[in-house]
């Protein structure tokens, strides 16, 4: 067997910790790092699905490709920037295409194909379908309309948080990255939304926390941690922004039945085989799904509290373990 894992040279130790575990099972890993394509790398493909790979790796054959873990893509993000824009882009462009072409191309097993976790990512259709299914979903407005966020905060007693849809990061004036987080609205930012008709927000009620759990689900496994934010003024809306500090402190956690019977399922609406759910647990104990990232990050957790993520994903994509094909 070869797996075959798509990823970037500047990822984390991800990679190398699924492609241990594959190894240690005896089968062999190819890592296809995008951004060395199409300047480091070559990739030929032929009208009957064949084709081969050659770079810092070694030579692949895509025949003897039995599955593919697909993680990241900077396809092209070493194509020169002085490059002029009218042919920088088409060749961007075509790389893209290119290396899309050749994963659907692959009629095998896909951890998780790259057209489920773009239908995935859309948070709208999580929302609905964990609504669908049981899950308990905070109520969710998105918007570019300042005259809803304001009625949607007046039906909101416990207050009012704004997301974005897509992780990204601004930067200031001296460069340095700035990273969207889960806010809080006052009562002030209600009265001044200019810009909104420009980019539309998510806006959620805000829910009183407990803990917030990080959900990792590798095929039919579930595996859960709990971390307390509320220990860290900085983390109480946002985890994320005192992650550093608070990385030791993740805690193995035991989710209820009821609740890791409805991720499956949502998993299988989906049609996902990874990924990384985030909930809120209220001081009630009632638990609250906010999103899945089919690519979300698991490193940390792997160290705390330890959880075996890497081998869980070397079984699936051994067919060691159930899978959604």
């Amino acid at each position: 067997m070869t797996v075959l894992i798509v990823t970037h040279s500047s990822d984390n130790r991800a990679p190398v910790s699924v492609a241990h575990a594959v190894e240690a099972l005896g089968e062999r890993v190819y890592r296809f790092d995008t951004d060395l394509f199409p300047t480091d790398l070559r990739l030929s493909l032929d009208e009957r699905g064949g084709g081969r790979l050659s770079g810092p790796a070694g030579v692949l054959e895509l025949a003897e490709v039995t599955s593919v873990w697909y993680r990241r893509s900077a396809t092209g993000a070493r194509i020169p920037q002085d490059v002029d824009p009218r042919l920088r882009f088409p060749s961007v462009e075509e790389s893209r295409r290119v290396v899309s072409g050749m994963l659907a191309a692959r009629r095998v097993f896909q951890l998780d194909s790259l057209e489920r976790v773009r239908r995935a990512e859309h948070k709208p259709l999580q929302l609905e379908l964990a609504h669908e299914l049981g899950l308990e979903v905070p109520r969710t407005l998105t918007t570019n309309d300042a005259n809803a966020v304001r009625a949607f905060a007046e039906r909101s007693p416990d207050g009012v948080v704004t997301k974005m849809m897509s992780s990204f990061a601004v930067h200031d004036e001296q460069g340095r990255e700035q990273v969207v987080f889960t806010t809080p609205l006052e009562p002030e930012d209600l009265e001044d939304l200019e810009g909104l008709e420009l980019c539309p927000m998510t806006f959620q009620e805000r829910i009183p926390k407990a803990l917030e759990l990080r959900v990792t689900v590798v095929g039919d496994r579930v595996m859960a941690a709990s971390i307390d934010s509320q220990a860290r003024p900085g983390a109480r809306h946002d985890w994320r922004r005192e992650g550093l500090a608070l990385i030791d402190a993740w805690q193995p956690y035991t989710l209820p039945e009821p609740v890791s019977e409805r991720v499956l399922r949502l998993m299988d609406a989906l049609g996902l085989n990874y990924g990384a759910l985030d909930f809120i647990v209220t001081p009630q104990g009632r638990h609250v799904f906010l999103e899945v990232n089919p690519a979300g990050e698991f490193m940390w957790l792997m160290q705390y509290p330890g959880l075996p993520i890497a081998e869980a994903l070397a079984d699936v994509l051994l067919g060691r373990a159930a899978r959604r094909c």
